[in-house]
């Protein structure tokens, strides 16, 4: 499939795709003479050498003041992308390394960066050859952009840094001569251009969004088995309650768990308790008011894939070099705070559905095993959705709160959108482990019960059988816990509740 780089909006849906690395992606007509007409003024600007503009015939940072000649700009973006290549920690994950690639060239094509095409059309080859720059989490304080990512992401143009490529980590230079490509050779502004940006903070933002999706709706799903086997009631799905209160995402889980259970025999037979523990009770409101937050984080990001965050800004059709800041990353930082916190909140809630399972509840077994005392049964993995939990919270202090002044006072705040990016993607992947031990719990306790679930729970529990067995006895639980989340990970959510 080719993907022609243009300026139609860019939505969050679409890059799963671009994530796969199944795109081929080129630049439209329109796009390539939207470049070359900026790289034009800015050649026409500069040519004199009498005018001086940040980045391009000046030095960096606080060495705004220090004037470079002529000769010497293409250097000084080499120079640029050398020394800015300081990233440290784990390697970005390939889906989010494809992401940045799209989302640079995206960026770039608007014709505001004074960017060459050959620069820009070998970003989108390194994207379609799945030459992936090895590029490190720790390093930007997402506000001059994502300096330290971007430069190891774009080091790669002009035959320096490292890539992976074919499975295995070579030299760029490597790379590019094995695919038959050629390194660029950097012009005024085009180190600046590359790495100032927020292409890293909104990869990972995407991706997280991406998850998101997929893991507020098994959230409903699993909820959903919980509810039956814990013998809850409906009463608090019902419309009218919702429609009085009217938040969508409020609306949305209700009318899916109305959806979700209709049909079910276990919960149409008479029930012993007139109100269920919060957890079970409050799920619209909870689980609804995550949907919203997800909503505006989308919103958000959505504006940011779709616009032009460098610097300086060329401006051909008014003629204007504006030296400011689009690059700094506070409305990522904020958005992406939020949406950690949104997840962790189902992540907690999910953990005391399965505390109330295995509490020996309403005719359930104290934890969910039959021989209990012989057996421990599910006492250990809500210990461990506890301390996941526990993580969550901690890594949902916000980064967006905190600023540490760099390059002599010129960069005197920053947005540490980068940080709230990777400590966001780690509440992901908890959220979905605590998921995949409410589901161990919930599909056991379901056991229990003499009547059946729904026709959508019954078929999705018993598909999950598949994969992880029912606990007849003690046995080493860490491989269901694994199975669990594989499951997740395979199972066809889209099947059971469609993306919206």
């Amino acid at each position: 499939m080719v993907h022609e780089i243009s300026i139609e909006a860019l939505r969050i849906p679409q890059l799963e795709t671009v994530a796969s690395g199944s795109l081929n992606i080129r630049l439209s007509a329109k796009a390539e003479e939207r470049i070359a007409r900026c790289r034009t003024f800015l050649d026409s600007r500069t040519e004199s050498g009498s005018e001086v503009y940040y980045g391009i015939n000046t030095g960096f940072g606080s060495l705004y003041n220090r004037t470079i000649s002529n000769d010497d700009l293409g250097k000084l973006q080499v120079n640029l992308m050398m020394s800015h290549a300081c990233g440290m920690g784990e390697e970005v994950q390939a889906e989010i390394v494809r992401l940045m690639l799209f989302l640079k060239v995206q960026g770039l094509s608007y014709g505001n960066s004074g960017v060459q095409v050959d620069t820009v059309r070998l970003l989108a080859e390194l994207y379609n050859h799945d030459i992936l720059p090895v590029v490190y989490q720790l390093g930007s304080l997402g506000a001059s952009g994502d300096l330290a990512p971007l430069a190891h992401l774009c080091l790669p143009l002009i035959g320096m840094g490292e890539v992976r490529y074919k499975g295995r980590v070579m030299p760029a230079a490597d790379a590019l001569s094995e695919a038959g490509l050629q390194a660029v050779q950097l012009r005024s502004k085009e180190g600046l251009a590359l790495l100032n940006g927020t292409q890293f903070m909104s990869a990972c933002g995407c991706w997280a969004l991406i998850q998101a999706s997929r893991l507020e709706r098994f959230a409903d799903l699993i909820a959903s088995v919980s509810l039956d086997a814990f013998d809850g009631r409906i009463e608090p799905f019902h419309a009218s309650i919702h429609a009085i209160r009217p938040h969508p995402g409020q609306i949305s889980t209700a009318g899916r768990f109305r959806n979700l259970l209709h049909g079910s025999n276990q919960l149409a037979q008479p029930k012993q308790h007139v109100q269920d523990p919060y957890a079970f009770r409050c799920i619209p409101q909870v689980h609804g008011a995550s949907k919203d937050a997800i909503q505006h984080v989308s919103d958000v990001l959505e504006r940011e894939v779709n616009a032009v965050t460098d610097n300086p800004t060329v401006f051909p059709d008014e003629e204007l070099i504006i030296s400011a800041g689009n690059f700094h990353g506070q409305p990522l930082a904020l958005a992406l705070d939020y949406l950690a916190i949104a997840l962790a909140e189902l992540g907690s809630i999910s953990e005391r559905r399965t505390y109330q399972l295995i509490s020996g509840q309403r005719g359930l077994p104290p934890f969910l095993v039959a021989n209990a005392g012989l057996d421990s049964g599910f006492m250990i993995p809500q210990y461990t959705a506890a301390s996941i939990v526990s993580q969550n919270k901690q890594l949902c202090t916000p980064a967006s709160v905190d600023s540490i002044v760099s390059s002599n006072g010129q960069e005197d705040h920053v947005s540490m959108g980068a940080n709230a990016a990777t400590k966001l993607l780690r509440v992901v992947d908890n959220l979905e482990r605590i998921l995949a031990i409410e589901l161990m719990n919930a599909s056991q306790a379901l056991s229990f019960r003499a009547h059946r679930s729904s026709t959508t729970i019954e078929a999705f529990v018993g598909e999950y059988r598949n994969t992880v067995p029912l606990v007849q006895s003690d046995r080493i639980l860490f491989p269901d816990l694994r199975n669990s989340v594989a499951f997740l990970r395979t199972f066809n959510i889209d099947s059971v509740i469609p993306n919206p």
